[in-house]
């Protein structure tokens, strides 16, 4: 059966999928020690809106002028982020560039997730299994295995993100990805910032300033509307007599 399944074309588009994510991690990491991890989070929540239109581009699925709208709001949000007066250890050159890769991190992660979909039909776990073996060839150049944690505490944390972060989340993920609508995957996404907001606070004592906050709120609320089919007012036409 595994035979019948592994073809050249799984086998590519899903080491093209691995390439994405792998990038999509760097990114998203190296955003968190330049802005912290509640702007790079919510920043790196434009991402269902970057996966419904690729799911328009490649799926043909309809883009409405509703969802432009929610679009529209969501960078609004971005731009507030990213121009409110960061605290003074995420200042200058470094902070506006942690919004950069948070946003390229977000792109990487919607084309993951659009490769994953054109993938359906195949096993979840052997997705995982050759985006795994991907991120151990593009990783293998910058290892420095002289300079590994000798601390208990860093392997069991990295044993615990390669297992069930790495491993178990994300054989999970890619079959709900598969049995899912676009619109419905990116919907359930925008709960991730809140928690993460809600951990930079109490762990890290992070807060957002107003304008940040304000932000934040705008891709949430925008997330929500347009992946949960929240309809704008519209005037009503007037009644002939």
């Amino acid at each position: 059966m595994l035979r019948g399944t592994l073809s050249l074309r799984l086998i590519g588009l899903a080491a093209l999928g691995g390439v994405a994510l792998v990038l999509n991690w760097v990114l998203i990491f190296a955003a968190f020690s330049r802005a912290s991890i509640s702007i790079a989070t919510a920043v790196y929540n434009t991402q269902p809106f970057m996966l419904v239109a690729l799911g328009a581009l490649f799926f043909s699925e309809r883009l409405t002028a509703t969802k432009l709208v929610w679009l529209g709001v969501a960078f609004t949000g971005v731009l507030l982020i990213a121009q409110a007066r960061p605290d003074a250890g995420y200042g200058g050159t470094d902070y506006a560039a942690g919004v950069l890769m948070a946003l390229g991190a977000a792109f990487l992660y919607a084309l993951a997730a659009i490769i994953t979909k054109k993938l359906s039909g195949a096993p979840p776990h052997l997705i995982a299994l050759i985006q795994l073996c991907v991120g151990i060839l593009v990783f293998a150049p910058f290892a420095k295995l002289s300079e590994l944690p000798t601390d208990a505490g860093a392997w069991t944390a990295l044993v615990a993100m390669g297992v069930v972060y790495t491993g178990l989340v994300y054989v999970l993920l890619y079959g709900a990805i598969q049995k899912l609508p676009t619109h419905l995957t990116a919907a359930l996404s925008f709960i991730f910032p809140i928690v993460a907001i809600s951990v930079d606070f109490v762990i890290f004592g992070h807060r957002l300033h107003p304008m940040q906050f304000v932000g934040a709120a705008a891709i949430l609320i925008a997330a929500a509307g347009m992946n949960l089919g929240w309809s704008l007012p519209r005037s009503k036409a007037p009644v002939p007599q």
